[in-house]
């Protein structure tokens, strides 16, 4: 794999790193890809007990690669649609992993890495990191990550920042219930540590489980959210706000509709 890494340690810890820090880790196809691959490979493997995710360099995940997305705004309607199916297909195989999924968010993370964080089953982050839902900025929305960022925030929640697309503090992030905790840098692979460790002792089965129970006790992203969100975001793709965002963020000026 070339956009993310896995490293798989003695005790079965396996740290899944996103592997594009020239871009801040934004997400392309090929990482679309290779996330779900990941996915499927670490949920076979009965040596893995536990999975962290995280980065490389200084932020957690910028979002969507905007490159890809305008490759899609120029793509057949055919391709959108897979390109879109295949995001929501890679959330979902993470939200189904059957081992604990614990987000190291070691920084800034904003739109599709906010997707990431919120298909976690504990994500933890470092003072001073930003966070944001700024699809509206371009003229997108967050479609596909949407069913999984107001399971974990809630509607009431989500309202605050899901469609404003303005930047929240890591404090604010533990309030929306995004992160579970906010801990000094020097001190995150501790604290991820303290996550990891009673799992050691748990069984795999036992845990593969009682994850299932709380994903069915809590409701499941359903097959016709799934649609709706890849119908919506292809829709974005096809706007002309979008159009109009993404070629003002090459052209580095503000989009026709921002005052700020």
């Amino acid at each position: 794999m070339e956009t993310v890494h896995i490293n798989v340690d003695e005790r079965g810890v396996a740290v899944l790193r996103l592997n594009r820090p020239d871009v801040h880790n934004a997400m392309n196809a090929a990482m679309i890809a290779e996330l779900t691959q990941a996915a499927e490979r670490l949920g076979r493997d009965p040596a893995v007990r536990v999975v962290v995710l995280t980065g490389t360099g200084p932020s957690f995940c910028a979002g969507g690669d905007l490159g890809w997305m305008q490759d899609q705004m120029a793509a057949d309607a055919p391709t959108r649609a897979r390109e879109a199916r295949a995001l929501a297909e890679m959330l979902g195989a993470l939200d189904r992993l059957s081992k604990p999924l614990i987000g190291r968010i070691q920084g800034q993370s904003f739109g599709g890495g906010i997707g990431l964080m919120s298909v976690c089953d504990v994500a933890i982050s470092v003072e001073g990191a930003k966070f944001g839902l700024t699809e509206v900025r371009l003229g997108l929305i967050p479609a596909t990550i949407g069913p999984y960022v107001v399971a974990r925030m809630g509607a009431a929640r989500a309202r605050r920042v899901f469609f404003s697309g303005r930047r929240f503090s890591a404090a604010e992030a533990v309030d929306l219930g995004l992160l579970a905790r906010v801990v000094p840098a020097e001190e995150l692979d501790a604290a991820i540590e303290a996550e990891v460790k009673p799992y050691l002792s748990a069984a795999p089965g036992a845990v593969a489980e009682g994850k299932a129970l709380v994903a069915t006790l809590g409701g499941q992203v359903s097959d016709g959210a799934i649609t709706a969100t890849i119908d919506a975001l292809v829709s974005r793709w096809e706007s002309q706000e979008a159009r109009e965002g993404i070629e003002a963020f090459f052209d580095k000026r503000k989009p026709r509709w921002s005052e700020g």
